[in-house]
């Protein structure tokens, strides 16, 4: 396991990493697995900038794909999907719906499924770190694969699959499997080197200079073990002077951060279309 330390803030994850005020460096420690467990949550750049979420947002509809209520956009026909996996707010963010539609524009069919079963995270009804406990990335895997076998009952070919924060915890454990075929994780939470190195599939990683989950050091050694894996393409970029959740929890009114998150979803068009395409 894995220590991370940074003057940000104090934080404890339940694969050993944490944050607390001093410089940036890595140590080795070891947890019990009880311990792992019960540290699972979610820290402050989780809930930053929340969205106002809107069922009817978004140019496209809401149907059910693999018995799961999900936002559709794009051609009906495209034979290449892609599945966009939200992060805690869940499928009715606006800016999430927004980038699926202008993913869609490109010629895919894309997909946004609700794997919260209509309980997203809010501060009224959850404290922070309870919310996880009840929305396990497992399950989210499972229903994911649901999904993408119900897409391809339907006629898609090829199936690309984008994660963000929680999204991205369920897109590396489908990297491990052949349903897929490629994968773009956008500011992950919680990945560890063991899960990495069972990716048999291309795969990127979008991370947050400021980031309590993935630190810059953390995506620097995850992306030492995908250069490592010959068989494995990977992409590994760290955006300078943003914070986890950058991608679709941006300020509008804020110039710097709208460039950024379209520098990050241009990245991730140009992956799809070198993969999925």
């Amino acid at each position: 396991m894995y220590a991370v330390t940074c003057s940000h803030c104090t934080f404890a994850n339940y694969h050993g990493i944490y944050l607390n005020p001093s410089k940036f460096h890595l140590k080795t420690i070891f947890y019990p697995k009880k311990k792992k467990k019960e540290a699972k949550m979610l820290g402050p750049h989780c809930t930053k900038n929340p969205p106002t979420l809107s069922s009817t947002c978004g140019s496209g509809t809401v149907e059910e794909i693999g018995g799961l209520k999900t936002y559709v956009t794009g051609s009906q026909h495209s034979k290449l999907a892609i599945l966009l996996i939200a992060d805690a707010y869940g499928y009715e963010a606006p800016n999430l719906r927004k980038l699926a539609d202008k993913i869609a524009a490109s010629g895919f069919l894309v997909v946004v499924p609700d794997f919260y079963y209509g309980d997203p995270y809010t501060p009224e009804q959850y404290e922070v770190g309870s919310w996880i406990k009840a929305h396990s990335p497992d399950k989210g895997c499972d229903d994911a694969k649901t999904v993408v076998a119900a897409l391809k009952a339907k006629g898609v070919s090829k199936v690309g699959v984008g994660g963000f924060c929680w999204g991205g915890m369920v897109g590396v454990r489908l990297a491990k499997f052949d349903c897929i075929d490629a994968a773009i994780l956008l500011h992950p939470g919680w990945i560890t080197v063991e899960e990495i190195n069972e990716v048999k599939i291309p795969i990127a990683i979008l991370g947050a200079e400021i980031d309590n989950y993935a630190p810059p050091e953390l995506l620097k050694q995850l992306e030492d073990v995908l250069s490592a894996k010959a068989e494995v393409d990977s992409f590994v970029k760290i955006f300078p002077g943003v914070c986890h959740g950058w991608t679709t929890r941006y300020n509008d009114d804020d110039e710097s951060a709208v460039k950024s998150a379209e520098e990050s979803h241009l990245d991730m068009l140009n992956w799809f279309d070198k993969y999925i395409k």
